[in-house]
């Protein structure tokens, strides 16, 4: 996962202390790519139905998440359970292992609407407590063999600050990108070429530049993510990760200064030729 065995080490430490836990990180630090391999690396093994992978989205609701009335092909509705419901009662008689809920995108969503009472059942400490559900008047609690690990993507200006309330039950984990990692280092030696090696060091120096960026910052970095996944290297793969994923985010990051813009995009091109 390019991460160092310090970091790896404390985010199980967070994960297992407070229970809920947010990754947040720039595009390509590999936020959902950890946050599943940390839950199997947690149970120790690989198993996919102790795992449950959402994304938040504007129309994701309490209904959704947790429960509420639905229309049924014969007319009329019925209460229908949601997916953390579901995933926390598979839990609740499973005991001896742990479970874990994963949330993409997890400031997208209306977290107040969302999570409704949940506030309080989220809460390290109020784990076992029950509450009565809005829809059902059931009694329901979260068990204590459930994570929550949250994504959130710090590049987007068109997200929401994260509820107050929630920032409170939840440890944040920065993530940034891996260039420099033993297993980023390993990769590169492994493919050995030149152009990889003198792309991924101009985006090593584009990173600083963006970091001391007093409108952008460390949270728009750009991560590693891009250069994996790679059985081989050619001009063409690289030229595209340039042409068509870095440049367009520099537009963007950049919209209203075209000149910087281009300054990159020649430094991030030259490199590739």
């Amino acid at each position: 996962v390019f991460m160092s065995e310090d970091d790896y080490n404390t985010l199980v430490g967070l994960v297992k202390n407070k229970k809920n836990e947010i990754l947040q990180g720039a595009p390509g630090v590999g936020k959902t790519f950890v946050a599943k391999r940390l839950a199997y690396s947690m149970m120790g093994k690989k198993n996919p139905n102790r795992v449950m992978l959402i994304q938040f989205h504007q129309s994701y609701s309490y209904e959704d998440f947790i429960e509420g009335f639905r229309p049924v092909s014969s007319g009329g509705f019925e209460i229908k359970k949601g997916s953390f419901y579901n995933f926390c009662k598979k839990a609740q008689y499973d005991p001896e292992h742990e479970y874990f809920f994963i949330i993409d995108e997890i400031n997208r969503g209306n977290l107040s609407k969302i999570f409704g009472e949940l506030f309080m059942l989220i809460e390290n400490d109020k784990r076992g407590n029950e509450l009565q559900l809005l829809y059902s008047d059931e009694k329901f609690f979260v068990p204590k063999n459930v994570y929550i690990i949250g994504m959130m993507n710090t590049a987007d200006r068109s997200l929401a600050i994260l509820d107050y309330a929630l920032r409170r039950r939840f440890a944040f984990f920065d993530m940034k990108p891996g260039f420099d990692s033993d297993g980023f280092c390993e990769y590169r030696k492994k493919l050995a070429n030149k152009k990889f090696d003198k792309l991924t060091a101009r985006v090593e120096n584009l990173n600083r530049v963006i970091s001391e960026d007093d409108s952008l910052g460390e949270g728009f970095c750009i991560g590693h993510s891009y250069f994996c996944n790679l059985e081989h290297v050619s001009d063409k793969i690289l030229s595209d990760i340039v042409e068509y994923e870095l440049i367009p985010m520099l537009k963007e990051y950049w919209f209203d200064e075209p000149l910087k813009v281009q300054e990159w995009a020649n430094n991030l091109r030259s490199a590739v030729k």
